[in-house]
This record gives C-alpha cells, sequence and structure tokens, in this order.
C-alpha cells in the first residue's frame, strides 16, 4: 500500500501527458515546470532559440501584458484570464486560415500557475460566420418593423429574373401611403413610427401564408418589405396569372384602409398601389431589379394621380409619361430660380340689386408659366407636378407675395377704382407647412397688404381633412385674412357640416353652374348652398359662369358674387387694368 500515492501521481501524469489541450505549469514568473506534448505543439510555432523554457517568453509576441496580469492579480489563488484569443501567425493545416490559439492562465497557489492552451481556429471561424451572417442579416432588414428592406427585395428579384416561371409568373407591388406625410407631421416622428409598425403587421396579416421571408431559404412564394419612408414592397410569385396579383393588391388596400389607432386617436390613412408584372416586364426587355421596382413605382404614381387608394397596373406608356413629368419638374425648378412664373388675375365681379355688377368687387391670382422654348405651359400641364415633387408650397409662396405687392400698386395707381380684394388658392403643402402662417405675417407686413383685403382659398375636401388643417385655418383667421371654401359643391353632403369651417365665402363649383340653366337638379344645389352659406353669414361666388343664361340663374339663386369667361379670362396685371376701366357690362 506504500507504493499507492507514487501509482496515484504517475496516472495524473499520464493523464496531461495524454490530454487532448495543452497544460503548462509554471512558477509566477513564467518559467516552465511541466508541458505536456499538446501544450509543446501548439506553442512551438512561437518558440524562438530559448525554447520553452518560459512561457512569457515564448507568449510575448502575442501577449506582451501576461506578466503584469500575474503581478497585479494578489489573491493566492484563482482565474487570472480566460479565453484569452493569441493570433499565431501560421496557417492552420486543416483550414488554411492563420492559427488562433485560446490561453486560461490560473493561479494555483503562491507559488505556481497553471496555463491551459487550445486550437480555437475552428471557433473562431465559426463566430466570424455567425457574426457575418448577422451582419447580412441586418443589411437586409428594416430596423424599425422587422420587415426585409430594399437589399432584400433586389435579391429576390434577381433569383426570380434567373429562375424559369415554368408557366407561372410573378408580380411586384409598391405600396405608398396618400397622406403619410401630413399624419407624420401632425403625429410626430413616435407616432409615425408607430404608425408604419402597423402598417407592416397589416402586410403581414394579409399576406397567406405570413411572410417571414428575411432569409432568402424560406420560400412562402411572398414577401412583404419596407423600402423606406412609407414605402413597402410586396413580391408574389407562383402566380398562373395577373388577375391573381390584382386580387392580392385589392385585399392589401382593403386591409390598410381600416382605422388605426395611435396614442388613442384613430387616424385613417389609405394607400395608393402600383402592380407590374413579371411576365410583361419580360416582355418588353426589363430584365433586372431596378427596372422592375421602377415600374411598379411608376404604376403607383398612376394611382395616387387617380386619386389615392387604389391600385394600377403598369403599362408601357406609363414610362412615357414619368419620362415627361421628370422633364417638367427639372424645368420647373429652373423656372422658379429664374423667375419664368407669373401671375394673372381674373376678375370676380358683384352682382348688384339694379341688374348690374361692380367690376371692382375683387379678383383671384392664378400662375402661369413662360417657357423659354415651349411658350407659355398651360396649368394643367404642371399644376399636379408641382403637387406630386414637393414644389407647390415654394409655386404657391411665389403667386402670394407677387399678388400681394400688385394689390398694392393697385391701390396706389386706381385708388377707389381698385378692385378690394385679393383671392389666392392655398396648397396642401402650405397648410403642412411648419410656421407657414407665421410667413403670410410677414408678407403682409412686408407689402403693406390689410389682412382684410386678402382671401386664401382653400378646396372643401383640403378643408375637412382633418383637425390640424382646422387648427391652421383658424391660425390664418386670426391675423385677420378672409377664407373662402373653393370647388363647393363636388361633396355637397357637407352642406351639413359647413358651419363647423372658418371659412367667410363659399364659391360654388363650375361643374354645377354650367348645368344650372338646363338642370333642374343643379339648380335647386345651388339654391340650397346659397340659403346655407347665408344663414351662417358667408358670402357666396358662382365659379365658372360662361353665358348669359347661367348669370341669370346663379342671381335668381341670389350668389352674391360671379366669375368666368362672361365676365373675362384671366388677365395679366396691366391688362387687368384696363379692362376695369372699361364701362360696366349690361348684366
Amino acid at each position: 500500500m506504500q507504493h499507492e500515492p507514487v501509482d496515484a501521481y504517475e496516472t495524473l501524469v499520464q493523464f496531461l501527458y495524454r490530454a487532448p489541450i495543452g497544460l503548462a505549469q509554471t512558477t509566477l514568473d513564467g518559467s516552465v515546470e511541466m508541458l505536456n506534448p499538446m501544450a509543446s505543439n501548439l506553442l512551438m510555432p512561437l518558440a524562438t532559440d530559448a525554447g520553452l523554457d518560459n512561457l512569457f517568453d515564448v507568449l510575448a509576441p502575442v501577449a506582451p501584458q501576461l506578466p503584469a496580469m500575474v503581478e497585479a492579480f494578489i489573491e493566492p489563488s484563482g482565474m487570472i484570464c480566460e479565453g484569452l484569443r493569441l493570433p499565431i501567425g501560421v496557417h492552420h493545416a486543416a483550414s488554411g486560415s492563420l492559427q488562433v490559439l485560446s490561453l486560461n492562465l490560473t493561479k494555483l497557489d503562491p507559488e505556481r500557475l497553471m496555463a491551459t492552451v487550445a486550437d480555437a481556429t475552428f471557433e473562431v471561424q465559426r463566430e466570424q460566420e455567425m457574426l457575418s451572417r448577422r451582419l447580412r442579416s441586418a443589411a437586409r432588414t428594416d430596423s424599425l418593423t422587422r420587415m426585409p428592406n430594399r437589399a432584400a427585395v433586389h435579391d429576390e428579384l434577381q433569383r426570380l429574373l434567373a429562375q424559369p416561371q415554368d408557366g407561372h409568373g410573378f408580380a411586384i407591388l409598391t405600396l405608398n401611403f396618400d397622406r403619410f406625410r401630413q399624419l407624420n407631421d401632425s403625429l410626430g416622428q413616435a407616432g409615425g413610427d408607430q404608425l408604419l409598425m402597423h402598417v407592416a403587421d397589416r402586410l403581414r396579416g394579409a399576406l397567406r401564408p405570413p411572410p417571414t421571408m428575411t432569409e432568402p431559404a424560406a420560400r412562402s412564394g411572398q414577401l412583404a418589405a419596407r423600402v423606406g419612408g412609407d414605402e413597402f414592397v410586396v413580391l408574389l410569385e407562383g402566380l398562373r396569372a395577373r388577375l391573381d396579383a390584382e386580387r392580392v393588391a385589392l385585399r392589401l388596400l382593403e386591409a390598410l384602409a381600416h382605422p388605426y389607432v395611435i396614442g388613442g386617436l384613430e387616424i385613417v390613412c389609405s394607400a395608393s398601389l402600383g402592380l407590374a408584372w413579371g411576365p410583361d416586364a419580360a416582355a418588353l426587355g426589363e430584365h433586372d431589379p431596378d427596372s422592375l421596382l421602377r415600374d411598379a413605382g411608376i404604376a403607383m404614381v398612376e394611382a395616387k394621380r387617380a386619386g389615392g387608394n387604389r391600385h394600377a397596373v403598369f403599362e408601357a406608356s406609363m414610362r412615357e409619361r414619368a419620362a415627361r413629368r421628370a422633364d417638367i419638374e427639372a424645368d420647373l425648378r429652373q423656372a422658379l430660380a429664374e423667375e419664368q412664373l407669373f401671375v394673372v388675375y381674373q376678375p370676380v365681379v358683384r352682382l348688384l340689386p339694379d341688374g348690374g355688377v361692380d367690376r371692382a368687387a375683387g379678383v383671384e391670382a392664378l400662375v402661369r408659366w413662360r417657357h423659354p422654348q415651349r411658350g407659355v405651359v398651360p396649368p394643367v400641364e404642371f399644376i399636379q407636378v408641382a403637387e406630386e415633387c414637393g414644389l407647390i408650397g415654394a409655386l404657391g409662396d411665389f403667386v402670394l407675395a407677387r399678388a400681394c405687392r400688385d394689390f398694392m400698386d393697385w391701390q396706389a395707381r386706381l385708388g377707389d377704382a381698385a378692385p378690394r380684394l385679393m383671392a389666392v388658392n392655398l396648397s396642401r403643402a402650405q397648410l403642412g407647412q411648419a410656421g407657414w402662417v407665421a410667413s403670410v405675417a410677414a408678407v403682409l407686413r412686408t407689402t403693406g397688404m390689410p389682412p382684410a383685403s386678402l382671401q386664401l382659398e382653400v378646396t372643401e375636401s383640403l378643408a375637412a381633412q382633418d383637425q390640424d388643417t382646422q387648427v391652421r385655418l383658424h391660425e390664418l383667421k386670426a391675423l385677420g385674412v378672409k377664407l373662402a371654401l373653393d370647388d363647393f359643391g363636388t361633396g355637397y353632403s357637407s352642406l351639413s357640416s359647413l358651419h363647423l369651417l372658418p371659412v367667410d365665402t363659399v364659391k360654388i363649383d363650375r361643374s354645377f353652374v354650367c348645368l344650372a340653366d338646363t338642370s333642374f337638379h343643379h339648380r335647386v344645389l345651388i339654391e340650397a348652398t346659397v340659403k346655407v352659406a347665408q344663414s351662417l353669414g358667408m358670402t357666396t361666388v358662382a365659379e365658372g359662369i360662361e353665358t348669359r343664361a347661367q348669370l341669370d340663374v346663379v342671381r335668381e339663386q341670389r350668389c352674391d358674387k360671379v366669375q368666368g369667361y362672361y365676365f373675362s379670362r384671366p388677365l395679366p396685371a396691366l391688362e387687368l387694368l384696363d379692362w376695369l376701366a372699361q364701362e360696366t357690362i349690361a348684366a
């Protein structure tokens, strides 16, 4: 029995020498007392002419901090360092990559250390691969909604274009919300982000099966992605016909049109959707993802131009129109910079009890564009483009400032014979622009324009749009300016809520006036509008008067004012002065 301790020691030594991990016992200064074969093999690439006698000297090129770490460790025993990675600068025989060791250093007692050394090359490779996968996933995932992003959509389209369809097709659906900018301004950044997350959930729920395709290996046939701002893309594959894609489009629009609850408020935000059908794109020679996304985006803009809350399918003619709009946008930006825009004025006349008219009642300011090559560009060709590209605010501000300056010039020239009211149209962009009410006040001060002589006109649909718009209208009223409801009648059921709007004048839409002399129904609608407006202390203006018969009808219905080509087309400022000097037209 006296040999048992010796046998146990030999067994321990045999275990240490055969262990599949490098083991080295040293003194506190690194002098090696025991080194097993595995440790020798792992450390040999770092050994110098001095051999493996001192662990700290061997590891000095890759871990020079070890002596200081040992000296700083004042406990009698314990772990000094764990999992320290040591790239040793030689290629691993199996992987071909640079070999990396992992070092644990433990203080056994006040005089000895134990180092364990392992080959961590494959572990490091796995970690790098996992990190690379996470980075690829992050690069393909929208951080807010956790949906795939534009890069993921691009990759999926590349795959769809590369593989044979075998009688099936695919579709790209691009969605954009009709009022998101205004809602985001009113809700704030946090509210806007919450709305986008709700939208993402709606899209996931409306697609069957739910799209979880952040990684392209998951083939569900449907992918929903956020590609930027309030723009989302849905890819559908394995479809038999384009009609199948249109059915999905309608289902998505229906799901998105339901109210959202944000911060206790119920929000309605419809979307416009553009659809590009893969086989059609192939027939047109479109074979790259960017072209397909562009075509779907062009169709989405067409849906928005048609009124929104609908879908449009891409056609080749849309591309031509989009190119023309792009040209107009570029030219319009230059026109604003080079003062190619000018203002004309259409007279608004007051109907007098004796059958005559007051020609100086007011004018409406209308913008025109004199292009250096194309001549005068009709407003129908550039106003909507200005709205779509974000220039309508700058254009409207130009008209307001010029109209106020011209009005004050007329006062100086004509005195009491000058027009008494200047009407200027408001755009959605101006009402949504932060600080715009202060800009109006600045124009009034700069030009000397009396606030009561300025009438700002807003369409019926815009005035009733949301609470924020109405708050802005009340702020404008507080400046002392007048407000008019333009194009009234296209939604005449709003007569019941007319009293809720802070307006002074109701302008009856020309679509009702033009039929007033032939349609009893339209005469009744005009009569109802006039009576409701008068009961609320508002004045009325009938737009689009072109014939004496139309004039007689609106006079009979007791409209206060009229405007239209029967009296005058829109005139440049100097021609307006000549018109005012003419004798009153018998009316």
